[in-house]
């Protein structure tokens, strides 16, 4: 038993939490990681999901980093509705972070305290209608590229490079090859943290830069993208020519988390790392990639603290090099697990940066994933 519950229709309280506490006892003796905190009661609005609740969730299983502590709660909700039922009835002060595929995200060690959302499959649909793409917040940036090429809908070639869910994209204002998810988002539906299903045109998500005005624990579920008629041969042919460009440069084939850093205004953030001497800079098992500085790489048993350290050097090094303050791109949720930063890491051990007390459990928004 890996301390996953499958709640059922119609299932008890009383069973699912016998089910659910009997999960977490499991884990707790089973002589795997140690366990955060985490493993009380239940949340009381899971007696009626008819999706999956797991005590202990392990994101380090599809966080691209492959490291980090578990979810307290990790929720995949059958379906929209599902997910509604769960949030109007979930404790308010019980924080929800919505989480793709992890593609941009740096889960602490401490794990993350909560619910974290993840979608299932079926929420992960893309259809073409009236010349839009329609695509659930599950559905990978290719898949929805590739549905508009079929159609013949030009505009949307980027998404071929973005590695990430729909939902983290619209979240994140998610961009590359000089155009952004604003350039082509027609609406979003979001289910808000207090369980409200809404349909919100682009306007309202106050896009900027890597950013959206997404309130904390809301949830996007589906986003309708707009283009322009083109030939889906040479709609094909700039998807080949993205798809080229970031294998030969980026370390796609790595434990990474993307790109690291903003780019901040002026300037390309790869440039500052590798003039600020930071290409291939190590601590502990995270690297600087040295085919990308912009990218930081597990290179086997780095943990989420000796990642994050090594970021926070990185950008000590660019501001003492150039003046420039690097901001965050990549998202770093949950709590600070100190033990999991080894002592002497990297060069010369220096100092992380990092505070060395537990965050609060409140979590940040996550501006990227979902």
């Amino acid at each position: 038993m890996s301390g996953a519950s499958q709640i059922l229709p119609g299932t008890g309280r009383g069973t699912m939490q016998g089910m659910v506490e009997g999960a977490v006892r499991e884990r707790n003796a089973s002589g795997g990681p140690p366990s955060t905190t985490f493993g009380g009661p239940p949340p009381r609005a899971g007696e009626d999901l008819r999706g999956s609740l797991t005590a202990n969730g392990s994101l380090a299983d599809f966080i691209w980093f492959r490291t980090g502590g578990p979810a307290e709660w990790l929720v995949r909700p059958a379906d929209v509705d599902d997910l509604s039922d769960l949030l109007k009835t979930l404790d308010p002060s019980t924080p929800v972070l919505p989480v793709g595929v992890g593609s941009n995200l740096i889960v602490r060690d401490g794990g993350v305290p909560g619910v974290v959302v993840r979608l299932p499959k079926a929420m992960a649909k893309v259809s073409v209608e009236d010349g839009r793409v329609r695509a659930g917040a599950g559905a990978m940036g290719i898949t929805v590229a590739s549905a508009a090429r079929d159609a013949g809908i030009a505009g949307l070639e980027f998404l071929r490079g973005i590695p990430g869910t729909v939902g983290g994209a619209v979240r994140m204002n998610a961009g590359a090859y000089g155009r952004d998810v604003s350039d082509i988002l027609v609406e979003a539906t979001v289910v808000t943290r207090e369980g409200l299903v809404e349909v919100w045109p682009a306007e309202k998500l106050g896009f900027t830069y890597r950013h959206s005005d997404l309130p904390a624990g809301a949830v996007v579920v589906e986003a309708v993208f707009s283009g322009t008629p083109g030939e889906p041969a040479l709609i094909g042919a700039e998807m080949d020519r993205i798809a080229a460009e970031r294998e030969a440069s980026q370390p796609l084939r790595s434990r990474t988390g993307g790109s690291t850093f903003k780019n901040p205004e002026g300037h390309k953030a790869w440039a500052l790392i590798d003039a600020a001497g930071c290409r291939g800079l190590t601590r502990g098992d995270a690297q600087v990639s040295e085919k990308h500085c912009n990218f930081l790489l597990n290179l086997g048993s780095a943990s989420s603290a000796e990642i994050e350290a090594l970021g926070e050097e990185v950008r000590d090094r660019v501001k003492a090099h150039s003046g420039v303050t690097l901001e965050w791109e990549i998202q770093r949720v949950g709590e600070y697990l100190p033990s999991r930063l080894r002592e002497g890491s990297g060069e010369g051990g220096l100092d992380t940066g990092i505070s060395h007390q537990p965050l609060p459990r409140p979590l940040p928004q996550a501006g990227g994933e979902q």
